[in-house]
């Protein structure tokens, strides 16, 4: 009897069958194990960030980290409803105010609830928005609730009024209290996923009955997204569809986001220029202030040096220019000596050219659009994106990537939700991750990785909104939504559910609450004799670094590739398991490894040898 080296070449390939996968000595399935210097090993774990676990409001859509002129480090986090900063320790609010109002006595309180009805005329105030109450006091009880506090609105019955919930109910019943209040309004959510649109002006005309909003619908509203970035040490940060705003890191970490000054009230997204230092706004508005004017393939480009100045004059460099293919700008990332931009349906290059132009603009690419805001990445000169239906690459040439996990990742992809795919890059490994929504999902629960040094991908069932490399950190920043959780971060009364754990990776073995991760590898089904011919297996001899727990080795006998008469046996294996005995003969084998356990090492798997013997039929 011999001993056979199987041979398995890194990555996993799931476009062929696991007999043609096989054959070629390939992986057909992972989860939780990824590929470097061409073999196998198990993921890194992860845990809390900041550690105790502190939570914020909402769905993380992206994060951004930066380090101050005195060489404090700052992480700024854009959800749909909020927008924070994490600093040393501490996670801190500053989520810009929409407008401040003066009241008089606005409460009404029914004995025994702790529901109270807001009035303020034309609030403009929706649903989960946020609004502070101050009397200018220390307290301001009214029925024994103190209304001195952070507020999520619960209800919107008319435009006059609004209801919160106290979470006191109140001792008596006062149809107006409370005094002189100043009411202030953050800017208001957006939704927490993307949505199909329902109700009048979808689809077309006279298709459904009148006076009804339209049950179903091929219009998708995007969720809430943000573009973060730092104009020298201060955060400008965009919100998709709406104003840009900047927040001051000489101002303190108390003080709040603001509206940018002169600059456009509804847009996409931003990006500093890092070499010009010019702010670049994209999808905005021809007149600036007027949202009504807002033009999907419009960018804005301010003065040099001065995110304020937006007026084009002989005597600056302010300006805009508009892409002519595709419906819409979709992203945009630095890259070497230029700025990449994408649209639906084409790839455009933004370069400085300077006076009297400042920019010129150029098409790189043409049919290789951009699926989501966030699913390009620049790497070492070169950038790499996630399209409708495929992954690009440009290195001075857009092309399309040869992916061997290609169907898996977009047959079952929700492209209602594609919006809020995201991708981050894992420098300590290699790795580009786009993270995205399968199918039935309206949140992220999937990623597919591509190692770009040595072009090999792995799928993951580990679902993250956002993922930051190690810049500014020491390791990756992640965030995960839980719909089910509540925010911690901050003192809000009435808040509901909805809420970001934020994650550093590459820490430890285990999930952040401290339970095992699961981590297994298949491979295909191999041949393990020329023609129609039998084996018997008796034994694999297993070559592992790093395993400190038990891991299960299961090894399925095939007949034939569609045949139900399979034999499966597995055993165990160990830093000390010399081989596995095995019992078994067919035509092909495939064998998976499965791990489980708390505080297990990021294992990794060097050769594979089965013994075989030819066998008959009986």
């Amino acid at each position: 009897m011999r001993l056979v080296d199987l041979k398995f070449k890194p990555g996993v390939d799931k476009q062929d069958t696991a007999y043609s996968a096989g054959d070629q000595r390939k992986y057909v399935d992972s989860d939780f194990v990824r590929f470097h210097y061409g073999k196998p090993e198990r993921w890194g774990g992860w845990q809390f960030f900041p550690n105790p676990n502190v939570t914020v409001v909402g769905v993380v859509r992206d994060t951004h980290s930066w380090i101050g002129l005195d060489g404090t480090r700052y992480l700024a986090l854009g959800t749909d409803r909020k927008l924070y900063i994490y600093s040393e320790g501490k996670i801190y609010d500053i989520t810009p105010i929409r407008e401040s109002q003066a009241l008089t006595n606005p409460f009404e309180t029914t004995s025994g609830s702790s529901t109270v009805t807001v009035t303020d005329v034309a609030h403009n105030a929706e649903v989960g928005a946020f609004v502070t109450f101050d009397n200018g006091s220390s307290t301001n009880v009214v029925d024994g609730i103190d209304f001195n506090n952070e507020f999520e609105v619960l209800t919107v019955p008319t435009s006059n009024t609004f209801t919160i919930n106290a979470e006191t109910n109140a001792s008596g019943s006062t149809a107006s209290g409370g005094g002189s209040v100043t009411a202030a309004y953050q800017i208001n959510p957006g939704p927490s996923a993307s949505t199909y649109g329902y109700g009048w002006g979808t689809l077309s005309w006279s298709e459904s009955t009148w006076d009804e909003p339209r049950s179903s619908s091929s219009v998708v509203i995007a969720g809430r997204s943000w573009s973060l970035d730092n104009f020298g040490e201060d955060l400008i940060a965009t919100v998709l569809n709406g104003g840009t705003f900047i927040w001051d890191t000489s101002s303190g970490l108390a003080t709040r986001a603001t509206a940018l000054s002169n600059a456009p009230t509804t847009s996409r997204f931003s990006i500093v220029s890092t070499d010009t230092r010019h702010l670049l706004i994209f999808g905005t508005e021809t007149t600036i202030g007027n949202a009504a004017t807002q033009d999907d393939l419009l960018f804005r480009f301010s003065d040099r040096e001065d995110a304020t100045d937006y007026t084009p004059v002989a005597t600056n460099e302010a300006g805009s220019l508009r892409i002519t293919d595709g419906s819409r700008i979709v992203g945009a990332i630095k890259s070497t000596g230029q700025i990449l931009v994408w649209t639906d349906t084409s790839l455009h290059g933004i370069q400085f050219v300077g006076t009297p132009f400042t920019f010129g603009l150029r098409q790189l690419a043409a049919n290789a659009g951009l699926i989501a805001q966030h699913a390009a990445i620049e790497v070492n000169g070169k950038a790499y994106w996630m399209s409708d239906n495929a992954f690009y690459l440009f290195d001075g040439v857009a092309k399309k990537m040869p992916c061997s996990v290609q169907d898996f990742v977009f047959d079952d992809i929700s492209y209602t939700n594609k919006n809020d795919i995201a991708v981050g890059l894992n420098t300590a490994f290699n790795e580009i991750i786009w993270y995205y929504p399968s199918a039935n999902a309206t949140q992220i629960d999937r990623s597919v990785a591509y190692n770009y040094l040595e072009g090999t991908w792995y799928t993951n069932s580990l679902g993250r909104t956002t993922w930051l490399g190690a810049y500014v950190y020491e390791k990756p920043i992640a965030t995960e939504y839980d719909s089910t959780a509540t925010a911690n971060a901050t003192s809000i009364l009435g808040l509901t559910a909805g809420a970001s754990f934020v994650y550093e990776h590459e820490t430890g073995n285990n999930q952040a609450d401290g339970s095992a991760i699961t981590a297994f590898l298949e491979t295909g089904s191999v041949e393990i004799a020329d023609g129609d011919q039998l084996m018997s297996v008796s034994k694999l001899v297993p070559d592992f670094d790093n395993l400190a727990n038990t891991m299960t080795a299961q090894l399925t006998l095939e007949q034939y590739p569609q045949s139900a008469a399979n034999v499966t046996t597995s055993g165990t294996i160990t830093n000390t398991t010399e081989k596995i005995s095995v019992r078994g003969r067919g035509r092909a084998v495939k064998i998976r490894y499965t791990t489980n356990s708390v505080d297990d090492t990021s294992w990794r798997l060097g050769s594979q040898k089965l013994q075989i013997r030819p066998d008959g039929r009986r």
